[in-house]
């Protein structure tokens, strides 16, 4: 039975579970609804989440686990004498498991036959693989390719024992609900506590969410670190990655990438936060009614251009403007891609980050401020700058924050804008690039997961979500100390 057939039978095995206790509570009454502790659908709705809720954990822990328990058995009858030379034991699993998965999508292309993947040779699973569509970095060997049969064997059977237990667990809740389904049982206290911890559960899905990836990029950081000296990857001065002698003769300093990445946020915040601030003072304090409804859509409308479109606007007309008019006559490079062009139009697409989170947080400040001001005789622009904008401070600092953070995070106007290229220098007009390019870069093609040029990755998102959150850390400092001013 295929995995796609889970969700469906547990559907209708709920839906069954539904109308049986629904029945068997009315019977249990003979057949006076009256005398229920609860509503007859809160019976069934019982039965429904007693026969999918038990079934769909068992399904999520189980998917977790079972790729860890796999590779762990293939691991322990792996011969230690059949890695290659120069790799290790990690990077010839991936093989293996990449090996598995490629015979299996062909099986399921239709290319060879499911039942004939365990008597396979070394050339019949070499053109299955290449006629499936996977590539290999490496000539098929007859441990690799034996470890892969062993990998999906072990797949296959673990998918059957997985089916069995969730259609075991689904037919125990529903049975056992059924039982409880009389008249003097409460179902609705039951179905209310149910509802409780499934809203306590959507309450905990950011917290767990922000742990999970917290938690992945600290392992597979750890993972590189063990094959990469930390203190080169902080603080040497050279980015070169070399695939070519997995990890031997590359350079994976990460301080041209984090300054790449500083330098274009910073030209970005440096346009968006005064256009956009000063647009959303002018748009909440000076513009008239008819203005504003035409002219804050159409700011915003910035906010809602694909980057790319961005990133092309940077490639075929910033960069030649800004080489054309500046960079050539004044001797500092001839290149159209420049930390210059990819911060000018980062920063044309974070002003409506700014300018429309500042303008509702300046419009909800108490008109009483406004008043009190204007009768103590302050000028309109000295009540702007000494009582709206002070107390309009907390969500400015959020607002800028949220600029800084997708400044830092951004991709695409930076590969097209600023180039790829990995150096520390102060010029802003020369190509540059940051960290989520190389991100990006270390992640696509035929790579492999545990060589140190692809684990790079995750020790610069990582880098990337520390100083992300040393940002968050500095703005809630300074929102405390306006407010201990203040208020």
């Amino acid at each position: 039975m295929p995995l796609t057939w889970v969700l469906p039978i547990l559907i209708v095995m709920g839906l069954v579970a539904y109308g049986l206790s629904r029945r068997r509570a009315i019977a249990s009454v003979a057949g006076d609804a009256r005398r229920l502790h609860s509503l007859p659908g809160h019976y069934g709705l019982n039965a429904l989440l007693a026969t999918m809720v038990p079934a769909l954990i068992v399904l999520a822990l189980w998917t977790v686990a079972q790729p860890l328990m796999i590779e762990r058995m293939v691991a322990a009858d792996f011969p230690r004498d059949a890695v290659a030379p120069g790799s290790t034991l990690a990077l010839t699993l991936s093989d293996v498991q990449r090996v598995a998965e490629g015979l299996e999508d062909a099986a399921r292309a239709g290319v060879i036959d499911a039942g004939r993947i365990a008597a396979m040779n070394l050339k019949e699973a070499t053109e299955a693989l290449r006629a499936g569509g996977t590539v290999m970095a490496a000539p098929l060997t007859e441990a690799v390719l034996t470890a892969a049969v062993e990998y999906h064997a072990r797949t296959v059977a673990m998918r059957r024992a997985m089916l069995a237990t969730l259609l075991a667990v689904a037919a125990i809740g529903a049975v056992w609900a059924l039982h409880r389904s009389r008249g003097e049982f409460r179902a609705r206290n039951a179905v209310e506590q149910a509802v409780r911890l499934l809203l306590i559960a959507a309450a905990s899905v950011a917290i767990l969410t922000t742990l999970g990836i917290v938690l992945s990029m600290l392992f597979e950081a750890m993972r590189f670190f063990d094959q990469y000296p930390w203190q080169e990857f902080f603080f040497s001065t050279t980015w070169s990655p070399s695939f070519s002698g997995r990890g031997g003769a590359s350079q994976l300093g990460i301080l041209p990438l984090l300054w790449g990445t500083l330098y274009i946020s910073f030209i970005a915040l440096v346009v968006a936060v005064p256009i956009g601030l000063f647009a959303a003072i002018y748009l909440s304090e000076y513009a008239g009614k008819r203005f504003r409804t035409v002219a804050k859509p159409l700011i915003e409308i910035l906010a809602g251009i694909p980057t790319i479109v961005y990133g092309l606007f940077a490639l075929v007309t910033v960069g030649p403007l800004l080489r054309d008019a500046f960079a050539e006559p004044l001797g500092l490079g001839n290149s159209a891609s420049s930390v210059m062009t990819a911060g000018l139009v980062m920063g044309i697409m974070l002003i409506p980050f700014v300018s429309s989170l500042s303008d509702d947080i300046i419009s909800a400040v108490p008109q009483a401020m406004r008043d009190g001001s204007l009768g103590l005789g302050a000028t309109k622009s000295e009540t702007i700058r000494q009582v709206i904008v002070p107390a309009a401070l907390p969500g400015i600092v959020g607002a800028i924050l949220l600029a800084a953070s997708r400044a830092i995070g951004e991709t695409m106007i930076v590969v097209l804008g600023a180039g790829a290229a990995a150096r520390l220098d102060l010029n802003p007009f020369e190509a540059m690039t940051t960290v989520t390019v190389k991100i990006v870069s270390q992640l696509t093609g035929d790579t492999d997961f545990a060589s140190p040029e692809t684990l790079v990755a995750f020790a610069l998102g990582l880098t990337l979500f520390v100083i992300t959150l040393c940002l968050n850390v500095l703005a809630l400092f300074i929102v405390r100390r306006y407010r201990e001013q203040y208020e």
